[in-house]
């Protein structure tokens, strides 16, 4: 996995760009959505075309830690037409929300079937050491703190046992009628990225939000990682 680092180590980033992020998900056999890194917007419609829409356009920037909210995603990409639409937008808003920002290229991923979203994540605590945190996705997480937390590595019983404790766990079990989620998929999951601070000393944190829990397995929406 050291491999992955070395790019940022060299160049002095404390972040890693999402396709290396997504490459230490892959690494830790962590299922990510198929996607392709871009230079210009006639490589990415022969992508598109490649992957089937929809798809996903995310800008890749070193400088930008919250994609969103620098207008670097858009998503639901149903054709040709769009993308094309989406990118000129996209560099546009970017421009203007993060003048001076390096862009380094753009990720076309093919976009995933909704289900139930989670984060996953750890941290180097200075007095703990790595932490692992578990919690339902999206503005859940800002809004109401709906996370239980670990000491890292933790086992799969742990894993288990910290996914009951969030409010959040319910949407997990078929809430509403729907299929219950895949929870050993997800424990699995989350007992894989409890190990990465503890093999890559290098890292100070990894986040994936969303993590997309479904019937049958997990897929790793979006992931960022920083570096000491």
């Amino acid at each position: 996995m050291d491999h992955l680092l070395k790019d940022a180590i060299r160049e002095g980033r404390k972040i890693l760009l999402e396709p290396e992020a997504k490459g230490l998900l892959k690494s830790i056999e962590v299922p990510v959505p198929p996607y392709e890194v871009v230079r210009d917007i006639e490589e990415a419609q022969e992508k598109a075309e490649r992957l089937g829409y929809p798809v996903v356009l995310k800008v890749i920037s070193p400088d930008i830690t919250h994609k969103t909210e620098a207008g670097g995603v858009c998503t639901g990409i149903t054709d040709v037409e769009a993308l094309k639409k989406a990118w000129m937008e996209m560099v546009l808003k970017v421009a203007h929300k993060r003048p001076g920002a390096r862009i380094e290229g753009f990720v076309v991923e093919k976009m995933v079937k909704k289900g139930v979203e989670v984060i996953v994540g750890t941290i180097r605590d200075e007095q703990f050491g790595p932490v692992v945190m578990f919690g339902t996705g999206g503005i859940a997480v800002e809004l109401f703190k709906d996370v239980s937390y670990r000491l890292a590595p933790v086992s799969l019983e742990g894993a288990h046992d910290m996914m009951r404790e969030p409010k959040g766990f319910v949407l997990l079990n078929g809430y509403r009628g729907a299929p219950p989620c895949d929870v050993e998929a997800l424990a699995h999951t989350l007992v894989k990225v409890s190990r990465l601070l503890c093999d890559l000393k290098e890292l100070e944190g990894f986040e994936v939000n969303p993590l997309v829990v479904y019937e049958h397995g997990v897929i790793a929406v979006d992931a960022k990682a920083t570096l000491l």
